[in-house]
């Protein structure tokens, strides 16, 4: 009969084997995603654009805990690159709200049904039915970890 410590001791290898496997897939993924010449940084900036909607760029280093110069020079490339726009703040002329422009929408889009369907040929491919179910099993038991 298992101990409590043993008990412990399972969970313990479990997270570690979910922390990593979930690593893993993460970097999968994100090579699926063809971000091509996009920085982490910069995806992460266009990910919480698309989310949350128009901000401005101290609003954004604060969300992703960057120094203020740092945001900076991650929105002027995703500027050049197209990705972003500026306008000015109605509430506040020193300040420009940034959004994110329709090429922009439409590549993340893009890329976001590109990393979907590797997952789903992946799992089609490599799992069975049976399987299929108990990964969806699974899925709602991340979701609950998640919360």
């Amino acid at each position: 009969m298992p101990t409590p410590q043993d008990e412990h001791e399972q969970v313990l290898q479990l997270a570690g084997e979910l922390r990593i496997l979930i690593g893993k897939l993460r970097r999968r993924l994100r090579e699926e995603a063809h971000l091509g010449d996009v920085s982490m940084s910069q995806a992460s900036v266009l990910s919480r654009l698309e989310r949350d909607g128009p901000a401005t760029a101290s609003s954004l280093a604060r969300a992703e805990g960057m120094r203020p110069q740092s945001m900076a020079a991650t929105v002027l490339a995703l500027t050049e690159a197209q990705m972003v726009t500026g306008s000015p703040d109605p509430a506040d002329g020193r300040q420009t709200i940034l959004s994110l422009t329709d090429s922009c929408r439409a590549w993340i889009a893009a890329s976001r049904a590109a990393r979907e369907d590797w997952l789903a040929r992946t799992i089609e491919t490599r799992l069975t039915p049976q399987e299929v179910t108990e990964l969806d099993k699974a899925v709602a038991l991340l979701k609950r970890l998640a919360q």
